[in-house]
């Protein structure tokens, strides 16, 4: 009999949109589903959106406290889609109560909260994934395949960009994403930690950090509404402003333990540019290149063909690739934002039922908050800064 599993969705935002998509869309791609997902009750502090969240996502209840799903013994999974301050305190709860976790990135603010969080998984046994699932990506998980197989030899140097344009505007409104007791940071939090979760899965643990961030945008118009509209929703230049007090641009050099050596660059100000995610990885023996924007496709070049030959190659991933035959019977049919969270939800849901080993997991999330922390601190010092590595 296929197991029941309850799921209390925290936050009725964008991404628990995403979230419960994903839930209704498992079973239909990797059947038969490990479990039957229950969506039994969802919660925003918003009455509105909690309303409006249980109807538009189809689930069973809704509440303005999460402590209601926390405190349910018939919820098994807690999902926290809330801002990052918040992260902490419900997953805490969570865990002791023995609920599995799914918790939307940054997992916390400081290392700190992390590290408190990492440990309490393994004190009560629970299993939790952190959602960096750009890393679901089958071109991703084929440059994995492709390192791991040894096709580009050792690595030695890379490159990863997160370029968004959302904030451009100076009169995109200033919400959560900007104060820095919410957020923790600006876009290193915020999209520049998918790369880190990328090159630190392909490439490996990070050792050194030379960075440099800028807030550019020093204050912007406040928004009449709570919601987060990511720049959609643009200001009269009229309206009142309050400071911006989180980076809005970040880059910053890497060492890695390997020896490999890189650099990462993310902004939210860089016009025309949507959600580019890139990176581009170079071996002994080969490379191999990736653009989110044109996720279907992986670039690679192999130094041991024939000279004639030699030269970047593009493969369309498609049902012979990582997860393809769960997804699309053939290639270039397109592979969008809600595979990589339906991947990634079935990882979750499968290590639950089968106590297989979730990634990003809290251990992860906690690894990549103890590099944010480094990444800060030479910003302000100027310096190569070392980053602590947990042992697991």
């Amino acid at each position: 009999m296929t197991k029941q599993l309850n799921v209390g969705m925290i936050g009725a935002g964008f991404m628990a949109k995403a979230h419960s998509v994903a839930y209704v869309s498992m079973p239909m791609f990797f059947y038969p589903a490990p479990a039957k997902i229950n969506k039994k009750i969802i919660v925003d502090s918003n009455e509105l959106l909690a309303k409006e969240g249980k109807e538009k996502f189809d689930f069973e209840l809704w509440s303005t406290d999460w402590r209601d799903v926390v405190n349910d013994s018939d919820i098994d999974i807690v999902d926290i889609c809330v801002p990052n301050n918040l992260h902490y305190e419900i997953a805490m709860e969570a865990i002791k109560a023995k609920k599995h976790v799914f918790c939307e990135k940054p997992m916390a603010i400081s290392s700190a909260e992390a590290i408190e969080m990492y440990e309490a998984t393994k004190q009560y046994n629970v299993k939790t994934m952190v959602a960096y699932n750009y890393r679901k990506t089958p071109a991703v998980l084929l440059a994995k395949k492709f390192i791991e197989a040894g096709d580009i030899g050792e690595i030695l140097d890379f490159r990863g960009t997160y370029l968004q344009d959302w904030s451009a505007d100076p009169n995109a409104p200033l919400s959560w994403r900007f104060d820095k007791k919410i957020s923790g940071t600006g876009v290193l939090g915020d999209i520049g930690t998918h790369v880190v979760d990328i090159i630190r899965y392909l490439v490996g643990e990070f050792d050194e950090v030379n960075a440099h961030m800028e807030t550019y945008i020093k204050e912007r118009p406040i928004q009449e509404f709570s919601a987060d509209k990511l720049g959609m929703h643009i200001m009269d230049s009229s309206v009142e402003k309050r400071p911006v007090t989180v980076d809005d641009y970040c880059n910053f050099s890497i060492k890695c333990k390997n020896g490999a050596f890189g650099t990462i660059e993310a902004t939210r100000n860089a016009w025309g540019r949507k959600n580019y995610i890139t990176f581009e990885i170079h071996g002994t023996k080969g490379s191999i290149y990736f653009d989110y924007e044109n996720r279907d496709k992986i670039q690679v070049c192999f130094a041991n063909d024939p000279a004639d030959r030699r030269g970047f190659r593009t493969i369309i991933t498609g049902p012979d690739h990582p997860y393809g035959s769960n997804l699309w019977p053939i290639p270039a049919l397109g592979i969008g934002y809600t595979e990589t969270k339906i991947i990634e939800c079935y990882e979750f849901i499968n290590g639950i039922v089968n106590d297989k080993p979730t990634s990003p997991n809290f251990f992860d999330g906690c690894q990549i908050e103890l590099i944010c922390e480094a990444i800060i601190k030479s910003s302000q010092t100027s310096q190569w800064e070392k980053v602590q590595v947990l042992s697991q």
